[in-house]
């Protein structure tokens, strides 16, 4: 059995792995702040950010109990959906974050039945690509660096589409879009193996993303998306080829059971999330300096309440950090050589089973939060107080977005 260390902080390594946790930042993303559910319906919160002003409030509490949230993730159709507005960055800068990911929107709108820019329709396609390149300027003007693409784009059976031609079309639009991003921004582009779409997807697996991003351009790369995977996947084995390729762009982290479940990292699985970091420090064990990947939350918080889900996964996505950097990559490499197979999978087990709770003090310590961050949200009454305020906000603008109230007899 591994044995659970406890670490001293005493050092030069322990010292380093708190440096690297000091410059590990994960961004959180606007739509999971609000009242977002499932296909099938919603559960609402009465602290559930209205606007995109509650939702960068919810996020510079999220960064300001961590320290490690600088950014916020939009989706433009629901947070920009008049285009730009520079108010927005004033907004964000006061609650201590900045605009990140653009997330364009081209799944929504009925005209997208039978795809976006796969579909036959060229003014269709002309449309989809069009508003990609608007979110590409809403980006410019935000000083984002990322251009984060899914598309929902596929069909449901046999002989609905052309596959080779509707993987053409996708090529070409994304192709346009590239040409006309910034030299500092960067093109994510995800994948799903099914949904909406049962029968393909056209963007169904790293493979997919991987060929179109070679044919689009440098600044396209692969954004892994956790809970996007057929069960039993290997992800760590995708994202260690993937780093090997020099074609990985960036996460969307999040947790499932069966599919696409959007919940928080590590609920179901914490240890495949830390293969899949252990994977990216060994690489950067090698080559002496930090990946540039775009680490991410992209969850939907149904049932939990939104701000302290957010923190609760943020926490352990740093957890989960600090135990990938305490494999001790000599002794795992000696174990290799050797073909010692016990001793290896020992080298990792005793990496996962390490109280990194020293270390977590420190990083926060010198980031200048609470040393436990969801008991200081919890105990900080926000929920309580933004839930009065919300409820006001929504019922001046006559929504009728909220809990359902039980209606007293009589």
């Amino acid at each position: 059995m591994a044995r659970r260390k406890i670490l001293s902080l005493s050092s030069a390594r322990e010292r380093n792995i708190i440096k690297r946790l000091q410059r590990f930042t994960v961004e959180v993303p606007s739509w999971g702040y609000a009242n977002t559910g499932t296909r099938f319906g919603k559960f609402f919160q009465d602290a559930a950010a209205v606007d995109l002003a509650d939702k960068l409030e919810d996020a510079g509490v999220t960064h300001g109990c961590t320290g490690i949230c600088p950014t916020v993730a939009v989706h433009v159709l629901w947070d920009f959906p008049n285009g730009f507005d520079a108010s927005v960055i004033r907004l964000a800068k006061r609650n201590g974050v900045k605009i990140g990911a653009i997330n364009p929107n081209v799944f929504q709108d009925q005209r997208y039945k039978y795809g976006s820019v796969t579909n036959q329709d060229a003014a269709i396609r002309r449309q989809a690509l069009d508003h990609i390149v608007d979110s590409i300027e809403i980006g410019r003007k935000t000083r984002s660096q990322y251009l984060s693409l899914w598309f929902a784009d596929g069909a449901n059976y046999p002989g609905q589409g052309d596959i080779r031609r509707r993987k053409a079309w996708a090529t070409a639009a994304l192709k346009e879009a590239h040409a006309r991003m910034p030299r500092n921004m960067t093109m994510l582009l995800e994948y799903k193996p099914f949904e909406p779409a049962t029968y393909f997807t056209d963007f169904f697996d790293w493979g997919s993303s991987y060929v179109f991003c070679k044919a689009i351009g440098r600044q396209a790369k692969v954004l892994v998306d956790t809970g996007h995977h057929l069960p039993g996947c290997n992800i760590e084995q995708i994202v260690a080829w993937l780093i090997d390729e020099k074609m990985l762009g960036g996460f969307h982290f999040n947790d499932r059971k069966y599919a696409d479940d959007d919940l928080t990292v590590g609920s179901i699985d914490p240890y495949q999330a830390f293969r899949i970091f252990n994977e990216i420090f060994a690489y950067e064990a090698e080559v002496g300096k930090d990946l540039d990947i775009a680490y991410m939350i992209d969850q939907s918080h149904n049932i939990k309440p939104k701000v302290e889900a957010m923190v609760q996964t943020v926490c352990t996505v740093q957890t989960l950090v600090a135990k990938a950097l305490c494999v001790d990559r000599k002794a795992l490499a000696m174990a290799q050589k050797r073909e010692d197979v016990v001793g290896a999978e020992e080298v990792l087990r005793a990496a996962f089973d390490t109280d990194v709770t020293p270390l977590l003090k420190a990083v926060r310590k010198a980031l200048g939060v609470p040393a436990d961050p969801l008991k200081a949200y919890r105990a900080s009454g926000y929920e309580r107080r933004v839930a009065r305020q919300r409820r006001a906000k929504r019922k001046e603008l006559g929504l009728t977005e909220g809990p359902l109230r039980r209606r007293k007899p009589g």
